[in-house]
């Protein structure tokens, strides 16, 4: 393998000035307590290609290329989501050839309206979501998400639609304000259902299942 020469190493002032003030705003961003206090921000800031209205964004940072991603209207955007626009897999084939002659790869990534996207999901280059999709906590998404679907797993694959959870959460809302109107504890009644549908009972040899 080749060794980079000192000067193919070395960075320029301007870019350190740069890296330092980057890291000071992304430290403000952290600070920010509320996800609407963030779109606020990021829209003052410019940080992305577009950022829609009626936005959620939780996660406590925003994407290193935020100039390659579109977020549309009615985006909720959970806790600890990462956007990957770039790798450094050219890093390494720099090394192989001893001087830097590979481009880092990069592509955009598109959000497009009515779309959830929940905590922990990385969704990499090259990705539009939605519209009408969901997104589960976890995934890993490596290719467009079609719109009226909700994918889970790694890689994420389709594993139900957009309408029957959408009619599911109806369902689960009604429930909850006829509750509510009744005047029972929400969280008793949800502790309740619970040890329903999760109750342990001991099989023929004494261990619980």
């Amino acid at each position: 393998m080749g060794k980079y020469s000192d000067k193919s190493l070395k960075v320029s002032r301007k870019y350190l000035l740069h890296a330092k003030f980057e890291v000071a705003e992304r430290i403000w961003f952290y600070l920010i307590p509320t996800a609407q206090g963030r779109v606020k921000w990021l829209r003052k800031h410019k940080k992305l290609a577009m950022l829609g209205e009626h936005v959620h964004w939780q996660p406590r940072k925003y994407p290193t290329d935020g100039n390659m991603l579109k977020v549309h209207d009615n985006v909720a955007i959970a806790s600890n989501v990462e956007f990957t626009m770039h790798d450094i897999i050219h890093w390494i084939f720099d090394g192989m050839e001893g001087h830097r002659c590979f481009q880092e790869f990069a592509d955009c990534i598109e959000i497009n309206e009515n779309v959830f996207i929940g905590a922990g999901a990385r969704i990499l280059p090259g990705v539009s979501v939605g519209p009408n999709a969901i997104v589960a906590a976890g995934a890993i998404v490596n290719k467009d998400v079609l719109p009226g679907t909700v994918v889970g797993g790694v890689p994420a694959r389709v594993i139900g639609s957009f309408e029957d959870l959408m009619k599911n959460r109806k369902m689960y809302s009604d429930m909850i304000q006829s509750v509510k109107a009744n005047n029972i504890d929400v969280d008793d009644f949800l502790w309740n259902e619970f040890s329903k549908h999760h109750k342990i009972e001991a099989g023929e040899n004494g261990e619980e299942h």
